[in-house]
């Protein structure tokens, strides 16, 4: 493991990657390296990545789909760092890779001589992104926890009914997006390296990327000083824009403009309601949401949502159900978007056949190279001791470990 094996295509063919990091914003972005090429080593403790335990569910080789979901196209190597043995294979690697990528506590890559300035001493081409969850001035004694980030970082401020408590997002949104500005801050410096022949240090924390990602309503509170309140699933600045009961079940309809409304009303029956002062206008609409969506909603009861779905789309107007997960995989499906990839391997399932996972397919998608599926998220420690890539059949020269083949 002491080079880096390119994939065939792989836009990062020759990348490897250090990945020290755990649980979910660095696994995402190392997920999202390895998907385009780059050879993740993911080096766990003894105990593994906390989320290896964070079981119910689990997939059919008993593996939780919480790590599964995060790891896959990865190998991974133990390093007890309390070992000198395990220290060593760990800086080792750390010395030879282009990616370095960790979330401990401030000071924990330090006390084990593999912070960026000891790295970068030896290895002075290493992209080295530390994740924090409040940057490493005085914030870095706090725990970055997602749900923690939500509250502080105002998001559960604006997310819930408006009589209702304070409401964090249904996902560990704030990680997930701290692990897209990692991979892009890698990318950005990878590229960068290729002019100045050096790395550079990376480095993103949760609080600054969900004040970032607050957009519209962070923009609000900066322009006019006054904090956005909670809407439950209406829109601060669009009206009819959010969540409606027909007959049946629940459907959104998104009007953005006002020809989308003349014709929402001309569907419902209502084209009385575009002439009418109080909704002419968005702004109109805005001030007089309430009694537009009474009058929305009494034609809504009247028809299935499908119905009503079906006739917004004939319309022109932006409607659809509000989905459960398994239907959302099933609507993309539909589409043509193939949501889902399933990937087998080696070793059986509870059910004696191959191990196999499936898993939510890579949303970026490029024209000549496109993400590669090709390992199931590894047994902790399943790669210890192995001298090539475990995707390939045999070990690579070392022309191609450097990605000097054509």
């Amino acid at each position: 493991m002491t080079e880096a094996v390119p994939v065939a295509g792989g836009a990062l063919a020759g990348i490897r990657v250090a990945d020290f990091s755990r649980v979910l914003a660095g696994p995402y972005a190392t997920m999202m390296l390895a998907d385009f090429g780059a050879d993740v080593i993911k080096i766990e403790s003894p105990l593994g990545d906390d989320t290896r335990a964070w079981v119910p569910p689990v997939d059919g080789s008993g593996m939780s789909t919480y790590f599964g979901g995060l790891n896959r196209n990865k190998r991974s190597v133990v390093c007890d760092l309390r070992t000198a043995s395990g220290l060593a294979e760990a800086r080792r690697l750390a010395e030879s890779a282009d990616v370095v990528i960790e979330n401990f506590r401030d000071g924990v890559m330090a006390k084990f001589g593999l912070d960026e300035p000891t790295i970068r001493a030896v290895n002075p081409g290493v992209v080295y992104c530390s994740i924090t969850g409040f940057g490493r001035g005085d914030g870095a004694a706090l725990a970055g926890y997602d749900l923690l980030v939500q509250a502080v970082g105002g998001l559960m401020s604006i997310t819930g009914e408006p009589e209702g408590e304070p409401s964090k997002v249904g996902v560990a949104l704030v990680d997930v997006l701290t692990g897209l500005n990692a991979f892009s801050g890698i990318l950005l410096a990878l590229r960068a390296r290729e002019a100045s022949g050096r790395g550079e240090r990376v480095e993103v924390d949760l609080m600054s990327t969900l004040l970032s990602a607050l957009t519209n309503q962070a923009a609000s509170t900066l322009a006019t000083g006054v904090p956005p309140r909670r809407l439950g699933n209406a829109h601060p600045s669009i009206a009819p824009y959010e969540v409606f009961a027909a007959a049946d079940r629940r459907l959104v309809i998104a009007v953005g403009n006002d020809r989308q409304f003349a014709a929402l009303a001309a569907l419902l029956g209502l084209p009385e309601l575009a002439d009418d002062e109080r909704f002419a206008t968005n702004e109109a609409r805005v001030e007089h949401r309430e009694l537009l969506r009474s009058a929305i909603e009494a034609r809504l009861l009247t028809d299935d949502a499908a119905a009503w779905v079906a006739g917004c789309a004939g319309a022109g107007i932006p409607a659809g159900l509000v989905n459960s997960i398994a239907e959302a995989f099933a609507f993309a499906e539909a589409l043509g978007l193939a949501p889902v990839t399933e990937l087998t391997g080696t070793g059986l399932n509870a059910d004696g056949g191959p191990r196999s996972s499936r898993q939510v397919s890579n949303p970026i998608h490029l024209s000549a190279h496109p993400p590669h599926y090709r390992g199931l998220p590894p047994t902790l420690g399943e790669h210890d001791g192995a001298d090539w890539h475990p995707f390939t059949t045999a070990p690579p020269t070392k022309e191609e470990s450097r990605g000097d083949t054509a």
